[in-house]
């Protein structure tokens, strides 16, 4: 018999940390190569195709079609160590707390599996969800971590430790967020540009 486990589930920029580390990840390849300014008008029509759909992960494939797997390696690391100074201070501290409750504590992010496992490194979480890009094509996803895949994703979580999920508590700060948040019995709501609950 499944046994029920309490979880509590994060959401990563904007809820954690103010920026987004995707987006800077994007800027970063634009200031420190000539590469994605090659790639502007294939960038330009997948921001426009997420504009009318942000469903659409042919935009999103689109927006990042410049990506190659030596500008992940070259770039990444400088990127995470500084995206990890706009974490919000309470951020580490509140998955401590909810971890000593005796809630298994999840992060499940939209964002790439080359930037968020090393943002949240120190921060002890039981699991690091988020979307799996392909790593010879880093533009590509095996999984979109996001919307309604969350749920998925907590559920395929679930299943792997056999357990039933009762999620008491989802901070986001995204109404994309909103199939996952709607299951939890309770929603904190965070402020991107404060960190602040709203």
């Amino acid at each position: 018999m499944l046994k029920k486990e309490n979880v509590v589930i994060f959401d990563f920029d904007g809820t954690l940390s103010a920026s987004d580390s995707n987006w800077e990840f994007f800027k970063y390849c634009f200031k420190h190569s000539l590469r994605p300014w090659l790639f502007l008008p294939f960038v330009i029509a997948g921001v426009t195709a997420i504009k009318f759909n942000h469903n659409s992960t042919w935009g999103r494939k689109k927006m990042r079609c410049f990506i190659t797997a030596e500008m992940v390696k070259d770039f990444s690391q400088n990127v995470i160590k500084w995206h990890k100074q706009n974490r919000f201070g309470w951020a580490k501290e509140q998955v401590a707390k909810e971890k000593k409750a005796g809630n298994k504590v999840l992060l499940i992010s939209a964002s790439p599996d080359y930037l968020v496992p090393e943002l949240v490194k120190d921060m002890n979480f039981d699991a690091v969800i988020c979307s799996q890009m392909k790593k010879e094509k880093p533009y590509e996803y095996n999984f979109f971590c996001w919307g309604k895949n969350k749920v998925i994703a907590m559920d395929n979580w679930a299943r792997e430790h056999k357990c039933i999920p009762n999620l008491v508590r989802a901070y986001s700060d995204s109404k994309y967020d909103m199939p996952i948040m709607k299951i939890a019995k309770e929603q904190v709501w965070i402020d991107p540009k404060t960190g602040l609950r709203k």
